[in-house]
């Protein structure tokens, strides 16, 4: 019904007109004084006819609208299956749908060309940036004490972040290195604690492993980034207990903390780009990507993440993975 309602608004010119006519047409016929049949059959005549036309018409104009509905989809792919102008006006305006296309065309292509070099640039910078932090790291290893201790926590903290730009750039790219193979859930866990053993000790956080001896599908190095992204969380957030790391069914791998904490308000959106919430208001420093870039990764291989938090009891993040290899 609405479409018929469009099809008649787009025509209610073309109707006045021939009601026009049509009461001309009466008009002179009573003036002759001809007889009621012969008005009354050509009246017949014509309206057959036209309701004819108008249905032809309408079927057209309803063709035409469903083309049109199912070429939205891929009109930002290709314009080449617009229906075909029948009147000029139609043709001036997928001239100009056309002159839109263009240009647009050519803003992604710069607009991709400007990334794909912002993300050479900064690929360089990460790379270059890696050869005067190792040779801090070998500097502050040969001195033993507290301050060279300090330093060598502050020089950890910075190589995370250079993790962070590389990891921001590339889940936003079409560059994004995923390689899925099969992996040790327990291979991935302990690379990530291992790394993060400074950490642990500092903040004197102990380490509890469960029984992760099971497979997953994934890809290692962005698995790992999104559980250090958890673990950096929990140790910034835990100054007393454990973290423990576990694993249901095999299934889900678990991250469990006794820290401060997560307000309910805040566990909707603690994985939106920059929201840092009522923990971010304690740590000033709270930039609201880590847990953005750990769903991003994690929804990009195929992953589930939840929450689950009470404050002052602690945190207990899920990440659902695909294990069914075997089953």
């Amino acid at each position: 019904m609405r479409i018929l309602l469009a099809y008649l608004k787009s025509q209610r010119k073309l109707l006045i007109i021939l009601f026009i006519f049509v009461l001309i047409y009466a008009a002179v016929f009573s003036l002759y004084d001809l007889p009621v049949e012969a008005v009354g059959y050509a009246s017949l005549l014509c309206f057959a006819i036209m309701l004819i036309f108008g249905i032809y018409d309408y079927i057209t104009f309803l063709k035409k609208h469903q083309r049109l509905s199912e070429l939205q989809s891929d009109i930002a792919i290709s314009i080449e299956q617009l229906p075909a102008a029948v009147n000029q006006i139609e043709q001036d305006y997928i001239d100009l749908i056309q002159a839109l296309f263009n240009d647009k065309q050519q803003y992604i292509a710069k607009s991709d060309r400007e990334k794909a070099e912002m993300l050479d640039y900064y690929t360089l910078w990460v790379h270059q940036i890696k050869t005067p932090i190792a040779a801090m790291r070998l500097i502050l290893q040969s001195e033993e004490n507290q301050q060279s201790h300090e330093l060598q926590y502050q020089l950890f903290k910075i190589e995370q972040y250079v993790e962070m730009v590389m990891a921001y750039l590339r889940v936003g790219s079409n560059s994004t290195d995923f390689l899925l193979k099969e992996y040790d859930m327990e291979d991935i866990v302990k690379q990530s604690v291992r790394k993060y053993a400074p950490m642990f000790i500092r903040k004197k956080v102990s380490v509890k492993l469960g029984n992760l001896k099971h497979k997953v599908l994934t890809d290692e190095k962005w698995l790992c980034f999104a559980i250090e992204q958890i673990l950096s969380n929990a140790i910034k957030y835990t100054n007393e207990g454990y973290i423990l790391i576990d694993s249901e069914n095999e299934t889900t791998l678990v991250i469990k903390d006794t820290g401060i904490g997560i307000a309910p308000e805040d566990l909707p959106r603690i994985c939106e780009k920059g929201f840092t919430g009522y923990n971010g208001r304690i740590d000033k420093r709270a930039s609201g990507i880590g847990l953005y870039l750990t769903k991003q990764i994690l929804t990009k291989l195929g992953h589930r993440i939840s929450f689950e938090s009470e404050i002052g009891k602690g945190t207990t993040v899920r990440i659902e993975t695909d294990t069914s290899l075997h089953a």
